[in-house]
């Protein structure tokens, strides 16, 4: 076996996506004909988002999404689809660390081997599999043939069911709310095509950069005690102030550090920009958005169970803040220069925002109409 190969088969996908699908559980019980119509109903809730999200963000991208496709999906089918697409998402990384290392990433493999199997990646997906209510998910077309090219929206049904039962809201309400979150991400890849690879290609140099050093297994090692953290403690909140673990002790060079903090500021982009639609929403079109609003921020906000484990995984508690970050961020310049101006942002990536314009807007403002920056800033 050539290293590369070798490379690419670091984890047993198969065996993850079947852990995942054994461990994650059903949900709620639902007869065969409340499952269909909350099918019918989340792909109905999923179309009629698309008029809103447009409304909000003037993005002609949402006018026609036929480039991507929608999903309504159980926890296996979630579990399995996402083991598609990190399996896309990292194959550049893990080609870019055969070559880096040649012959010696056959022995890294090993380690990886060792310190994450399938099984464990698996019990990872079936915790996530139980907390997310819908993700978008843009990579699966890289390695999947006969996916859209855009990628696909997961709602994830058992799991939707299951929260608005636990807050007791209105369901038409709720699903709706949901679908337009996700139905943003949707959006936003389909108005910059371009987003994909520039984000999968930063993973991929920063991932393959992390795991082409000497220390190789004590950073797989560190990938290991943060999947168990899960099962320790699996409402993560964060680390103490003074806590730095995670992946994040591991990434000490510059560069490295200059590409965690684009993607951080990218990832903080996304998902505020994304609250700003739903906030953007009043209640002549979902009634009781403010007692959703009320009762879904008062539960953890458990619709970041990803990025609540990535960030216990790469340590980036000490680093991130939340992504109100982000939604401060679009709401400010869309005060300043309104919202076609902030759509800039969609063009190329050159108009992303650096993490210090994430948290000075009026910076990005300034440098998106050529003008200098305020000095010392």
């Amino acid at each position: 076996m050539d290293t590369t190969s070798a490379a690419l088969r670091l984890i047993n996908w198969d065996l993850a996506a079947g852990t995942a699908a054994k461990l994650a559980g059903a949900g709620p019980k639902l007869t065969s004909t409340q499952i269909a119509q909350v099918v019918a109903d989340l792909r109905i809730k999923a179309d009629a988002s698309v008029e809103h999200v447009y409304r909000i963000t003037h993005l002609e991208a949402a006018r026609d999404l036929r480039d991507s496709e929608v999903l309504v999906v159980d926890r296996a089918g979630w579990a399995h689809a996402n083991v598609q697409g990190f399996e896309a998402m990292l194959g550049p990384a893990l080609r870019r660390l055969a070559e880096i290392k040649g012959d010696k990433a056959v022995e890294s493999v090993s380690a990886l081997g060792r310190a994450v199997t399938g099984t464990e990646m698996g019990a990872i997906l079936a915790f996530l599999a139980s907390k997310v209510l819908g993700q978008y998910d843009p990579f699966a077309p890289l390695l999947r043939p006969g996916i859209p090219a855009g990628g696909r929206l997961l709602l994830v049904a058992p799991n939707i069911v299951e929260i608005e039962r636990e807050l007791a809201v209105d369901a038409d309400d709720f699903r709706l709310w949901v679908c337009l979150h996700e139905q943003t991400h949707r959006v936003q890849f389909a108005a910059a095509p371009w987003l994909r690879e520039h984000l999968r290609d930063n993973v991929a140099e920063l991932v393959a950069s992390m795991m082409g050093g000497n220390d190789s297994a004590s950073l797989l090692e560190r990938i290991r005690d943060a999947a168990r953290s899960l099962g320790e403690a699996p409402s993560v909140e964060g680390s103490g102030p003074g806590d730095t673990g995670g992946l994040l002790a591991k990434i000490q060079g510059p560069e490295e550090k200059a590409i965690l903090s684009h993607v951080t500021a990218v990832m903080s982009l996304l998902e505020g920009h994304a609250n700003v639609v739903m906030d953007g929403i009043d209640a002549s079109v979902v009634p009781t958005v403010r007692t959703i609003r009320q009762r879904f921020g008062g539960r953890g906000k458990s619709r970041g169970a990803i990025e609540k484990w990535f960030r216990k995984l790469l340590g980036l508690d000490a680093k991130m803040r939340q992504y109100s970050d982000g939604q401060a961020f679009v709401n400010q310049v869309v005060a300043e220069i309104g919202m076609e101006g902030f759509n800039a942002v969609w063009e190329k990536a050159e108009n992303l925002p650096t993490e210090h314009e994430l948290h000075h807007p009026s910076d990005w403002v300034r440098r998106m109409s050529g003008a200098p920056a305020d000095a010392g800033l």
